[in-house]
């Protein structure tokens, strides 16, 4: 697995550059847009949380504009999960051509969108960060942990991303279904209400989403200046290893059989 990315890095990059650039092709803006799109998302967050709700996150929260950068981390997060995840189904089947050339490596489709999703998660973090530092007038040094708290998390979702895009070749339903996993996910997830506004009983279960504690990790170095809970997140990292390396297992033993069906 780590063979293919390293032997293959070049061609990854190239790929997921061509796919960033070809979602924008043709717009007037091009690129600006995927600038422009996360900042009006954060600007109509902290408008109806901060401004129609006059929603507040917790005492530990001074400034009305704060719920929207918090919950903000929460979708960043998510949004690599789920940009990467509804994409796989369609991968294999919406490149057919590359699934009759024999020496062109199929595993690195999914770090394709890896790559694209990780592209506008930056975007993202960029605008996250010049928010943060306009209203709360702070960056805390620890935002530099982030890509350490991200990375289990790439694992994990790589690991799903090549078994369903391998599942979607013979199940075309898997491109309907994780659309609505992706849904459950994010609102079953600490996005738009702190852990500890559910019942005592019921916290430690939210924690069997995967997101939960990366999103909880995330706001620690992003907003609260605190250092991430490292022996939590290499437990996590274990685990999204274990699980990247099944799916990169399961890819291989079901690509004998693309072509075929394709």
């Amino acid at each position: 697995m780590v063979r293919s990315f390293l032997g293959n890095r070049v061609l990854i990059y190239q790929l997921a550059k061509r796919e960033v650039i070809s979602r924008y092709r043709g717009s007037l803006m091009g690129l600006a847009w995927s600038f422009f799109n996360p900042l009006l998302m954060l600007a109509v967050y902290t408008f109806v949380f901060s401004v129609v709700f006059n929603a507040r996150w917790g005492g530990d929260v001074a400034h009305k504009g704060d719920f929207a950068i918090i919950l903000f981390v929460g979708i960043l997060v998510h949004g690599i999960f789920a940009e990467c995840v509804n994409r796989a189904p369609s991968l294999i089947v919406g490149n057919a051509s590359y699934v009759k050339r024999v020496v062109f490596p199929l595993d690195t489709l999914p770090w394709v969108a890896m790559g694209a999703a990780l592209f506008h998660a930056l975007v993202t973090l960029v605008v996250l960060l010049l928010a943060q530092l306009l209203i709360r007038g702070v960056l805390p040094l620890t935002a530099l942990y982030f890509p350490l708290v991200v990375f289990p998390l790439v694992l994990f979702t790589m690991g799903l991303a090549w078994l369903l895009s391998a599942l979607g070749v013979f199940v075309r339903d898997i491109g309907q279904m994780t659309g609505i996993f992706t849904t459950v996910l994010l609102f079953l997830a600490p996005v738009f209400y702190p852990v500890n506004a559910l019942p005592e009983n019921m916290r430690k279960w939210i924690y069997l989403n995967p997101l939960t504690f990366i999103i909880e990790q995330s706001r620690e170095v992003l907003i609260w200046g605190k250092a991430p809970d490292f022996i939590g997140l290499g437990k996590y990292a274990v685990f999204a290893a274990v699980v990247a390396w099944l799916g990169y297992v399961c890819f291989h033993k079901m690509r004998r059989g693309f072509a075929d069906v394709i």
